[in-house]
């Protein structure tokens, strides 16, 4: 069976041809542009998105020269548009994960956010779906429907209205435990009269689409970052991976319970499939990859390769904490500002540049150590991918300051391919969740270098900094 997987990201959508035995028959990528506002916003052209798909799709298609059987899609997960359920035209901007506009939002609901996360098992924040959809009915438009952007691209392939329960998981309006909409909790966010897509399986069959060439079934739907969890085999409850793209995504393993986090940590369904449903813990490191383009924009490195290069030795002291979108889990804390510490008259660039790598290591690295504690028990390795696994720096600072083996996943395809195994899950009834994994061997493992007790002094002095980028909240 032939699958195109199409992994719609912020910065661009890439499609994949897959065969069988999971070898990637051709590739092509397509560059999104998000714009970012003075004020939190970050945008996307809706129609930028919906091209990208469709021409990657087609480019990988044509290259392959194959019929493909099955298309599969993984989204962005909380990015979220308005648009006209009739034609399909979009009504609005895409609001991106990363925006924070809706904060007005979730401060009006701070006395609910216990009752919030017990339901949803997330943390009240505009990172998620809901408060961008309230915010953007507020300020943007009250017509058409409102949801995340896998419905929308999905309509286009299928004229289908439907969204899977990974990305619906990631909204604060699904009961995480009943796998379905909570109308309570639709109501506290004004949204209860709203007309919400149907929720569907990882597995399920959702219709057909020509888009591509010739009439293929649309199977294999699933949030970009469960995606990868899956495709790199973490299907024991404890296992863990981390994807290093725009942002850092960990997840790990929970089973079939959905842990609720007592420090910070967010529970969101990791796939559904004819099998059961399967849970997951996730903490974010909102800026990883932007941290580079950070750098690039101020002149320090000239893109992501030359990274390593730039990197001196170590920091002599520097500590840099990434909150260059504010901080993520488990802090919460979007009104967080980055801070670069310890700088004398013999800081050079290669110590700034090594104090950023380290201090989004750092960042993976605190979350990392919060899993093993909400887990009751500790991460023994850590599976990587994305981008910023080219980086041996930044590999070897994680497992520095983790003190477990990193290894790296073998292909740059993650995402796709964990949603291609699902479609293949979707088309073959006889096949379980193991069976459609395809085997890995990593490309390369980093082990710890650092003792045990330098990483604890690094990790204590970074979340000093950390704390002190935190504004002081006054009550009125």
């Amino acid at each position: 069976m032939i699958v195109l997987a199409i992994d719609q990201g912020t910065s661009g959508t890439k499609a994949i041809v897959v065969d069988e035995q999971g070898a990637v028959l051709a590739l092509a990528n397509e560059k999104v542009h998000p714009v970012y506002l003075v004020g939190g916003g970050v945008e996307q052209d809706p129609r930028e998105l919906l091209a990208s798909v469709v021409t990657a799709g087609r480019r990988a298609v044509a290259e392959a020269g194959v019929r493909v059987d099955a298309v599969a899609l993984a989204n962005q997960g909380e990015t979220v548009l308005a648009w006209d359920p009739t034609t399909g035209e979009p009504l609005s901007v895409a609001i991106v994960w990363q925006d924070r506009r809706a904060e007005s939002v979730c401060a009006e609901l701070a006395q609910d956010a216990a009752l919030i996360a017990s339901r949803t098992g997330l943390v009240l924040d505009p990172y998620f779906s809901a408060p961008k959809m309230t915010w953007l009915r507020r300020h943007l438009t009250t017509d058409g429907v409102v949801t995340t952007t896998d419905a929308w691209l999905l309509h286009h392939l299928t004229g289908e209205f439907v969204t899977d329960v990974t990305t619906a998981s990631r909204s604060l309006v699904l009961d995480v435990d009943s796998v379905d909409w909570d109308e309570e909790l639709l109501d506290l966010f004004g949204l209860g009269d709203e007309r919400l897509p149907r929720l569907v399986a990882c597995d399920e069959i959702v219709g057909t689409t020509s888009v591509f060439g010739a009439e293929a079934t649309v199977a294999g739907l699933i949030v970009d970052q469960q995606a990868a969890l899956l495709a790199e085999r973490c299907l024991a409850p404890g296992s863990a991976k981390c994807t290093f793209g725009t942002g850092a995504f960990l997840l790990a393993n929970t089973g079939e319970i959905a842990v609720r986090s007592a420090h910070g940590l967010t529970t969101s369904v990791a796939w559904r499939t004819r099998q059961g449903t399967t849970y997951c813990l996730d903490g974010q490191v909102y800026t990883a990859a932007s941290a580079v383009r950070w750098m690039r924009d101020l002149g320090l490195v000239a893109g992501s390769r030359e990274m390593d290069d730039a990197a001196g030795d170590d920091c002599a002291g520097v500590l840099f904490v990434p909150a260059l979108a504010g901080l993520a889990a488990p802090w919460w804390r979007p009104d967080a500002l980055a801070s670069l510490t310890g700088l004398s008259l013999a800081t050079d660039r290669g110590h700034i540049v090594r104090a950023v790598i380290e201090g989004v290591a750092a960042q993976v690295a605190d979350l990392a150590l919060v899993f093993g504690t909400d887990m009751g028990t500790a991460l023994r390795e850590l599976r990587v991918d994305g981008g910023l696994t080219r980086s041996t720096v930044l590999m070897q600072a994680t497992a520095d300051l983790l003190q477990v083996p990193v290894e790296v996943f073998p292909s740059a395809h993650a995402t796709p391919l964990g949603a291609a195994a699902l479609a293949r899950l979707a088309m073959d009834p006889a096949l379980t969740i193991a069976d459609v994994m395809w085997p890995w061997t990593p490309s390369r493992v980093y082990e710890p270098r650092w003792t045990a007790d330098r990483a604890t002094d690094h990790l204590a002095r970074w979340r000093s900094a950390a704390a002190a980028t935190l504004p002081s909240r006054t009550t009125a």
